[in-house]
């Protein structure tokens, strides 16, 4: 055994040489059949989801030779991981634990592979001459496996940290990813598809269960080419596996698909069979909403590393689910205050065009009323005179109510901190500035400073000018919000909030015109919003003003009343 150190040597050093583990244990049963000078060998492994040694690597043998498992207790690869000792066969005829795969094999010794107590199965080789070992190299056979096995042991747990961290960043990725996706079904498809390639599973699903109907629906599937996915339909509950992890709010594993009851279940996909699935439940606000599922092409029990891997997806998945439906409820608050910003916009353009009308409306009674024009008794022009004095009085009428309309109510006037109402505003529209890649950054005052306003009309307010704002920075920016207590411009105490854009200014020309009457506005619309914000202000005894603009950005500074 002149050659043993070289071969301990050889095998130690694989750790350092390769991170895969067949590539070891090729490497492993080589050294070994050098060693001995045998004429065939072979490793197995021991799975723990089955309790059977697989054949991994082997050299001579058979072909197919590797499709064999073997019982703990089968043959003298199985009674030696059995039983944690070698063992040597002179003569293999005469020993009923050989399982002869070579007619012409004669001798055979078998080591465990043993590692810190635990076994992590066998190697086995035969010679074509009886009697070809001793006790001696049968001891040194034993040696080479106990070195053996701590290799693949450090190889694997390397591999395990190597997997570990790919998986953190996948997950990592992933929740990036499905925080940027907003289309609730482009996100359930980023989940499955992500949960398959991490747990390298045949199939992964998502299904979501309406609690109404006590249904469950697969909303979407990631599997191999070819994969056809069932079609999109409720099915009621107690006709799927992924019932129970609905019921009981936990995850579930079932590691042996077998009973054909299970196969019939409506959520087990057909093709490729399935031998094993793990579940997870998808909760949000307290409430399992789906399920996300892993299957596997074979039997596997799955550790806890792996359930807490789904179980993190599944959370992930939540959020997502969670933040997306968040942002639809957010798209159609956005929606509601631009048709009631509208609304206002109609408002104020009926109130105007009623002050305008009102003025030679007055001019016209009291010429009317002046002119004491008398007819004849009998003449027919009085009646006509009646009428025109009746009407009169009813465009006043009609004049009279548009303005009352159009003046905010003091009923719907309340005290807000004005930080409330900035941080609403701001959450409204920040998937437009996030998709505009604009920076909003809000300084508030040092104190809090209340406001007696229409909480609605002072975010159409600040609406309008974030949209301005973000049409002036077409490819990005920042916006900032400043607030702090002081003068309005009649010099009483009031707070002051500067809103500044980093956008290419306003014209020059168009300067002058900023806050001009909503009749008087352009063509394109450009300028409309500002006169309304002014008007807005103006009902709640406040203010705005354009501090500075230019190709650095534009400032305006919006002054209120502060509330007793």
């Amino acid at each position: 055994m002149d050659r043993l150190p070289a071969a301990l040597y050889a095998i130690a050093g694989l750790i350092g040489r390769t991170g895969d583990p067949r590539v070891a244990k090729e490497s492993i049963l080589r050294e070994c059949v050098d060693l001995f000078h045998a004429d065939a060998g072979g490793i197995a492994i021991l799975d723990p989801d089955i309790n059977l040694l697989l054949i991994e690597v082997h050299h001579g043998l058979p072909p197919g030779t590797g499709e064999h498992a073997l019982r703990l207790d089968q043959g003298l690869t199985g009674w030696v991981a059995l039983h944690g000792k070698p063992a040597l066969v002179a003569d293999v005829a005469d020993d009923p634990r050989y399982i002869r795969l070579r007619a012409q094999a004669r001798c055979a010794m078998a080591a465990p592979l043993e590692c810190d107590g635990h076994i992590l199965g066998a190697i086995t080789l035969n010679s074509d001459t009886a009697a070809a070992w001793t006790a001696a190299d049968l001891s040194a056979f034993a040696q080479l496996a106990a070195e053996a096995a701590r290799t693949l042991q450090r190889i694997w747990l390397l591999r395990q940290l190597q997997e570990k961290a790919r998986q953190l960043e996948t997950l990592t990725s992933v929740g990036q990813s499905l925080v940027s996706k907003l289309q609730l079904q482009e996100l359930l498809d980023t989940i499955t598809r992500e949960t398959r390639t991490i747990f390298g599973s045949c199939i992964g699903a998502l299904l979501l269960h309406q609690p109404e109907a006590d249904t469950l629906r697969a909303e979407s599937w990631a599997g191999p080419d070819g994969f056809v996915p069932p079609p999109k339909e409720d099915w009621p509950a107690d006709d799927c596996l992924a019932t129970a992890v609905v019921r009981t709010e936990r995850l579930i594993e079932y590691p042996h698909l077998h009973a054909a009851e299970v196969l019939e279940l409506r959520d087990v996909p057909r093709e490729p069979a399935v031998q094993a699935a793990l579940l997870a439940p998808i909760v949000v606000e307290g409430a399992v909403i789906g399920v996300l599922a892993s299957y596997s092409a074979r039997p596997h029990r799955h550790n806890d590393e792996e359930k807490r891997l789904l179980g993190a997806l599944a959370n992930l998945g939540a959020v997502a689910i969670a933040n997306a439906r968040l942002y639809a409820r957010v798209f159609q608050s956005e929606d509601t205050l631009r048709k009631n910003e509208t609304l206002t916009t109609l408002g104020l353009l009926a109130a105007e065009i009623a002050h305008e009308v009102r003025n030679p409306l007055t001019v016209i009674k009291l010429l009317y009323s002046s002119l004491r024009i008398e007819f004849a008794a009998g003449d027919p022009r009085i009646k006509d005179m009646r009428i025109i004095g009746e009407k009169l009085n009813q465009l006043e009428a009609t004049v009279t109510r548009v303005l009352n309309l159009a003046k905010a109510p003091g009923a719907l006037h309340s005290r807000w901190p004005l930080d409330e109402i900035i941080t609403d505003t701001l959450l409204l529209v920040r998937l437009k500035l996030h998709q505009g890649m604009i920076a909003v950054r809000y300084e508030p005052a040092p104190e809090t400073l209340f406001v007696e306003v229409n909480k609605g009309q002072i975010q159409q307010v600040l609406l309008n000018l974030i949209l301005n704002s973000a049409h002036a920075m077409p490819a990005g920016g920042r916006i900032t919000l400043q607030a702090a207590r002081g003068p309005r411009p009649d010099g009483t105490p009031g707070l002051v909030l500067d809103f500044s854009d980093t956008g290419r200014g306003i014209p020059a020309e168009l300067q002058p015109k900023l806050f001009a009457s909503v009749l008087m506005g352009r063509t394109d619309g450009t300028g409309l919003g500002l006169a309304i914000v002014k008007r807005i202000l103006q009902s709640h005894h406040g203010d705005i003003e354009l501090l500075a603009t230019g190709p650095a950005g534009t400032t305006f500074r919006i002054t209120l009343p502060l509330a007793p």
